[in-house]
């Protein structure tokens, strides 16, 4: 990992991932941990949009591990240091599946007997829902165990919009000849915060691209449909989770996740409806993101004061030992 730094609120580093691939990571570190927290981004974004959020948790005694996914942020952008195979939007559910796993493992290894969270934003949302649920690829259940609670936020269950049918089949089809074929994917950033200094960053930020992959696009709607519609019955009854979303979300449905949530056989859930918030609560202006930090960050701390899961203290799934990082990242 990078040499912790006093003008920086995390350390960051390029860590190999299941496959070898490197990834750009950042760790926010609590000085006394009480919990750890895997954090998932949405699509066509990157980690360094969250600093002052994972700041924030890191200053209540929750350490944040984010990474730029495959196919998205540094990961795929910068040319310095990322992998030869990486380019924007080159991903699938396949891997980002056995990313989340390969990660949650890393981090069982690196805070022994720390309660373990994970928490996703739309895209990511949909992911660490799909990670505790799907059939295939199936997660170990060991992976499983490690978690104390899961917080899906704005999930891409349905889209508030949906794309039509025809143009989701041709895609699907045309994925399975070009997978890594761009197609625009462009939304309104008036859509995603009531603060216009969102909208101006957003547009000058060169991270932002707000294009994917056929496959991407694909098997990102097919996973929240499929979750929505079925795949919820495969919830560990014993995994909390707690759903963060905004009743004037115009990018995923809010109505889907209220439905989601209620078909959902956890004996631990709980629903945060945010009056009129748009889909990234975590820009939200007027102490709206504050208060959005302040109840996942409690909702988490109660939990860590719990008993672990069963299952939990068993060893974590054999691994592959990743390649040698990179050096340090240099800003």
């Amino acid at each position: 990992m990078a040499p912790p730094s006093s003008t920086k609120a995390y350390t960051d580093a390029w860590l190999a991932g299941y496959d070898g691939t490197q990834f750009y990571t950042r760790t926010y570190a609590a000085a006394a941990p009480r919990a750890v927290l895997l954090y998932v981004h949405g699509f066509s974004e990157h980690i360094a949009r969250y600093e002052w959020a994972h700041s924030r948790c890191a200053s209540e005694g929750i350490t944040v591990f984010a990474f730029d996914q495959r196919g998205f942020g540094r990961t795929a952008l910068d040319a310095a240091h990322r992998s030869k195979k990486s380019s924007y939007g080159r991903t699938n559910l396949h891997d980002q599946l056995s990313d989340i796993e390969w990660w949650l493992t890393h981090l069982h290894k690196e805070y022994p007997g720390l309660p373990l969270f994970t928490m996703g934003h739309s895209m990511g949302g949909a992911l660490i829902l799909a990670f505790a649920t799907r059939t295939s690829p199936p997660p170990s259940q060991e992976s499983i165990a490690l978690l104390s609670g899961v917080i899906p936020s704005s999930t891409l269950l349905l889209q508030f919009v949906s794309t039509s049918r025809p143009v989701r089949v041709a895609a699907e089809t045309l994925s399975l000849i070009l997978p890594n074929l761009l197609f625009d994917a462009s939304l309104p950033n008036d859509y995603l915060s009531h603060d216009p200094a969102v909208k101006a960053a957003l547009e000058a930020d060169p991270m932002i691209i707000q294009k994917g992959s056929l496959r991407c696009l694909s098997d990102t709607l097919n996973n929240g449909e499929r979750l929505y519609k079925h795949e919820y019955k495969n919830w560990p009854k014993n995994l909390p989770v707690l759903f963060m979303h905004g009743s004037g979300d115009r990018v995923t449905s809010f109505k889907a996740a209220q439905e989601f949530y209620e078909n959902l056989p956890a004996e631990d859930k709980t629903f945060n409806t945010i009056e009129d918030g748009y889909h990234e609560l975590v820009h939200e202006p007027n102490g709206v993101k504050e208060k959005y930090m302040d109840d996942c960050i409690a909702w988490m701390l109660e939990r860590s004061k719990r008993p672990t899961q069963p299952g939990s203290t068993s060893s974590p799934p054999a691994a592959q030992e990743p390649a040698a990082e990179t050096a340090p990242v240099v800003p």
